[in-house]
């Protein structure tokens, strides 16, 4: 029987707890309590059949699926007895080096726990690579008349260890396989290695790594094998910016030639002779202002000195310390107050709640941060847009926030004081717009250069005093499968 699947109602209640400034420490003591796992009985239920497993690695190594045919003739040769397909297939990504000490730790756990052929380190396997030939393995035994294939396929689910980032890469590439209309996208688990852990928070799957992790690698297994599946939206960016300008990508975005701008959005001004396009995916947020220049400035301080980012705890206070010195309380974003706030700088366009129409939204001057959020957990369990009241929902023409719900969040940050009542919950950010399509348009002025990021991965964007560079942002036509934790 297959796992219930939770409304987005049902979801919602729990997501709220998750989001919340104090799950971390509660998190981190789940491993400690709940009913005992046998370790036998999961491992039946869990691992898959010796000969289609050895067959998924090796068609992953040898980057072709027909190389591994011999374990399929094996496997279904006159008087065999029939493979039997296990219970609940799992298969783990792991990045072995999120978590500190414990990812090499859990790597072996996780292991112990199933066949060591289903957890891939992902130094050594991406998940790409999983998707094009691990799977396809399993299509082509099943397209052969393999039934244990066929199930194994059908019925396997992933557990994504790691960080955010981890997690999106990995949702990113299971995305694939909807493209290729090669169904069903396995839905996924997750373990939190992290420093943020939002996604991981979102869907009931706390906000650090238990303290008594071998109990709770068992429990979190169970967990994926049985547990209901939820959906997220994710939203695809695209960037045209003049062409010639040097720009440093982060690993999310890549360059495209097939990019384009919504045509039923006019632009206002002259176009220059040629673009660049960039495009990428994000689940959890984009950010343009100042919490972005301190991330980029972060980032670059913990590459060049690694050995004071030793885990999340002095990730965090080292992020603190970077913002005051970058200016996020204290200093301006330009030498002139006036020229402080992204209203000098920006337009923003959207599509509202329950409208196919373009129209721009006035960005206040006192925001120098823009933030566009997709969960309801933001900065490690933090919820800025808020639990907002019917009364004030119907007021501003919004609807209650969900994962999966079709828009985005759009909130202002006006400094680091600001953002600081913002993420102990004294205060709700400020709520700019609520939409199912984005676009930002930048011209620079002043300005020569702007500061953005998605899902926790900063940039330095070049502006442009005579053209302007846009950032439009629309959903994904389908959803994320999510295991639930809760």
């Amino acid at each position: 029987m297959g796992s219930p699947e939770l409304t987005t109602t049902e979801l919602s209640t729990s997501r709220n707890t998750a989001a919340s400034g104090r799950s971390s420490v509660i998190d981190s003591i789940w491993g400690c309590t709940g009913s005992t796992i046998q370790k036998d009985d999961l491992r039946k239920r869990i691992t898959i059949p010796e000969y289609l497993r050895v067959a998924m690695r090796e068609a992953i190594q040898n980057k072709d699926v027909d190389s591994v045919m011999r374990h399929y003739d094996m496997a279904n040769a006159a008087g065999a007895e029939p493979p039997q397909p296990s219970e609940s297939p799992i298969i783990v990504f792991i990045n072995a080096k999120s978590g500190g000490r414990h990812g090499p730790e859990l790597k072996a756990r996780l292991q112990d726990l199933m066949g060591e052929e289903q957890v891939f380190d992902l130094s050594a396997v991406k998940p790409n690579e999983f998707v094009q030939y691990g799977l396809s393995c399993l299509e082509k035994f099943a397209a052969l008349g393999d039934t244990c294939a066929k199930e194994t396929r059908e019925k396997i689910r992933v557990v994504a260890a790691g960080g955010d980032g981890t997690v999106g890469w990995v949702l990113g590439c299971l995305g694939e396989l909807k493209r290729q209309d090669r169904d069903p996208v396995p839905p996924t688990g997750i373990i939190p290695l992290g420093t943020g852990n939002d996604l991981s928070r979102s869907f009931g799957w706390g906000g650090s790594f238990p303290f008594n992790w071998k109990t709770a690698t068992k429990r979190i297994l169970d967990r994926v094998a049985n547990g209901p599946i939820c959906y997220l939206d994710s939203w695809n960016l695209v960037i045209s910016m003049p062409a010639g300008e040097a720009m440093e990508t982060p690993y999310s975005l890549k360059t495209s030639d097939c990019a384009s701008l919504d045509q039923e959005l006019e632009i206002d001004g002259e176009l220059p002779e040629k673009s660049s396009y960039y495009q990428g995916v994000f689940y959890n947020y984009f950010s343009i202002g100042m919490d972005a220049q301190v991330a980029y400035g972060f980032h670059h301080l913990r590459n060049e000195k690694p050995y004071l980012a030793q885990g999340p705890l002095s990730n965090k206070l080292i992020y603190s310390g970077y913002s005051c010195k970058q200016g996020w309380f204290f200093a301006p974003c330009s030498s002139d107050p006036g020229l402080r706030g992204l209203n000098n700088i920006l337009r923003l366009y959207v599509k509202k709640v329950n409208s196919s129409k373009w129209e721009q939204v006035p960005i206040p001057s006192s925001v120098r941060s823009i933030v566009t959020l997709n969960l309801p957990s933001y900065g490690s369990g933090r919820n800025p847009w808020g639990n907002l009241k019917p009364q004030y929902l119907e007021k501003k023409g919004f609807v209650e926030a969900h994962a999966d719900d079709g828009y985005v969040e759009i909130f202002g940050l006006k400094h680091g004081w600001h953002a600081s009542m913002v993420m102990v919950e004294l205060i709700s950010a400020k709520h700019i717009a609520q939409a199912s399509a984005i676009r930002f348009e930048l011209r620079g002025g002043e300005w020569k250069e702007a500061y953005m990021q998605v899902d926790g991965e900063p940039w330095k964007q070049p502006m442009n005093k005579e053209f302007s560079t846009f950032v439009e942002i629309k959903r994904v036509p389908f959803q994320s499968a999510m295991v639930h934790g809760e």
